[in-house]
Parts: structure tokens; sequence; C-alpha cells
């Protein structure tokens, strides 16, 4: 049997308040978090994820609950930011401008002997791929490599967990994407723990080991970012992690009888249900048993296609995800079908 990794970071009743008499923005959090695991904070404004990274780093202090650092409480007593062996990273980098890229990295590491700060700053940006460009100063460099540096200066403490608040917001679609990958495989290669918060769906499925998605203060599903995405529990993770179409149905066993026809249930299930089809899990067929659509909208993303259709005899919309050379018209009709199992949800 293999054991499970060690647990560097666990939140233990984490409760967060801003004023008596308001609700939590945080509320009795409990979470573990793995050595060397990347996991992500999703969820839409106001939910406690920004908060919740807060109180792991020691910006704020909790009302409630604990937060342990690799075995340590670091809550009771209250520990400061500089004290809990984390690293930290923000949207805004904030380099010292007048320092070169290899004297930011070492301004994290004055805590060292002397004799120790110059390999490992260098050790550091070598990790990163930076040590061409350590006499530069920030301006000097594009925005992917003074997140970079952000990065290692960050890393270079060997912190026992690093914290990213929206690290990759700056950055433009083509630059985010790369960087997000670059700065994955450095975590990775480096064994680093790492908590991500974003509310950027697309980043958190690419980036995560495991994936949290908080509304309201807690947690509403956790997991790899595959399963959730396949297996939603609730319609607020089925809409909010992607786009899917919830129709209301009967179900009996492994089947629900919804306005698409008998749609087939991943698990099962009996009585009134809301099941949440995923767009790419529709198609068009030929099959004149199937349930009719008129196409509304079409909108053509290059890979792919999304249309948005009408079931006849409906007023619902739903949304349907094709490949690109099924290029249909809109006001045409067409047929739809199921092409996978679906997801009872609550």
């Amino acid at each position: 049997m293999t054991e499970a990794p060690p647990c560097i970071l666990e939140l233990a009743g984490l409760t967060k308040r801003f004023a008596p008499g308001l609700p939590p923005v945080v509320n009795a959090l409990n979470l573990q978090v793995q050595r060397g695991e990347l996991l992500t904070l999703l969820g839409p404004s106001g939910c406690g994820k920004t908060t919740t990274l807060r109180l792991i780093a020691g910006l704020e202090r909790p009302d409630e609950g604990a937060v342990r650092i690799a075995g340590r409480d670091v809550t009771a007593p209250f520990a400061p930011p500089e004290r809990r062996g984390v690293g930290l990273v923000f949207q805004d980098y904030a380099l010292f401008p007048h320092l070169t890229v290899l004297g930011n990295v070492l301004f994290g590491l004055r805590h060292l002997p002397r004799a120790e700060r110059l390999p490992r700053a260098r050790e550091t940006l070598a990790l990163v791929g930076l040590t061409v460009f350590e006499s530069r100063r920030p301006d000097q460099l594009s925005g992917g490599q003074q997140q970079r540096v952000a990065l290692a200066r960050a890393l270079a403490p060997r912190p026992s967990v690093l914290l990213l608040d929206e690290p990759f917001s700056n950055l433009d679609a083509q630059l985010r994407h790369s960087t997000r990958q670059e700065v994955r495989a450095i975590l990775h290669q480096s064994g680093t723990t790492a908590v991500l918060v974003t509310h950027d769906q697309e980043e958190a499925l690419a980036f995560s080991d495991r994936l949290v998605l908080m509304r309201g203060g807690q947690i509403e599903q956790v997991g790899p970012p595959h399963e959730v995405y396949a297996q939603p529990r609730t319609a607020f993770v089925a809409n909010f992690l992607g786009r899917s179409n919830l129709l209301s149905g009967t179900a009996d066993r492994h089947m629900a009888r919804t306005a698409l026809g008998v749609v087939p249930l991943r698990e099962a299930a009996s009585g009134p249900v809301m099941v949440s089809v995923r767009p790419e899990h529709l198609g068009f067929t030929d099959d004149p048993a199937a349930p009719e659509v008129t196409i509304v909208a079409r909108e053509f993303k290059g890979h792919d296609v999304t249309y948005t259709v009408r079931l006849a005899g409906h007023a619902q919309d739903l949304l349907v995800h094709r490949p690109s050379d099924e290029v249909r018209p809109e006001g045409s009709q067409a047929r739809l079908q199921v092409l996978q199992p679906a997801r009872a949800v609550q």
C-alpha cells in the first residue's frame, strides 16, 4: 500500500469576519495540502479565496481556527509572515527597481550566512532560467521575465509553502499561457508546495494538481481538476467551472427523463433531479427519433464552434460544442443527441 505524502499545510476550522455581526468571509474552513502539491483556490469575487491565502500568509488574523505549516501552529501564538516559512508572489511582483535581478533575489536571503547567499541566489536563478539576466534591472525585462524574478526571490529561501495571488493576471493572454506552464514546471521540478489563488477557470484547470472551488467562504468541491470538471456535485460547480446545460428531470436508476428525452446518468439516482450535461457532450444526429432543435446562434472559435440551440416546444436554450468542420447555419433545424452519461447535481 502506497503511503500518502506528508501534509505540509493544514487549515482547521479557519474562520474570518471583517466586522461583528457580518457573515464570515471564511467560514470554518478545513483543508490539507500535501508536500509538493500544487493546489488552487478558485471561486467568484467575494468567495473568500484571497482572504484564505492572507490567513495562511499571516497577513490577516483568524477569528477562529488554526493554520499549521510543517506541523507548527502559526496562529497560537500568532506568527508574522516572515516567521511562517512561506513565500509570497503577488500580481504586481513588487520588485525593487533600483536592484538588479540578482540583487532582488539576494534581498530575500539576508537571514542566511553571507557565504551561502550568492550561491543560493544563482542556483535559484538557474532554476527559473534567468542566469544570463542577473545584472539587468526589472525595467529591462519582459513581463514574463519579471514574474520569474519574483518567483525566484520567493523560492530562494526555500519556503515550506509558496503562496501565489493572481500572479499571471498582469500578463497578456499568450504570455500568461506560456509563463503559467513554465512556472508549473519549475515548481514541480523543485518539489515546491504551492497554493494559487485565481478567478480564472482555465488557469485553475491547467495549473493545479488539486482544485478547491469556494463559495460563500466554504469549500463547494475539492479534487483533481478533471474530476471536479467531469463530476460536479452541485449546479454551482457545473456552471462556474466551464459551462453546462442544466435540465430538470426524473431519474430512475441510471437514466433520467428530461426535455432532451432519456439521458443516461453516470451514477444511479431516483426521483426529481437536476442533470448537468456539458456542451461537448451534445452532438447533432440524423436520427429522426432524436429531439428537434433550432440553431439560434453560432460562435465560430477556430478549433470548434459553440451553438446556442432551442428545443422544440420548450423555452430553454442549450449550448453545444462541436468541431469546426461541423459548421451549421443559424436558423436551421437539427436533431440533438447526448453523447456521454450526464451527472445528477444538487
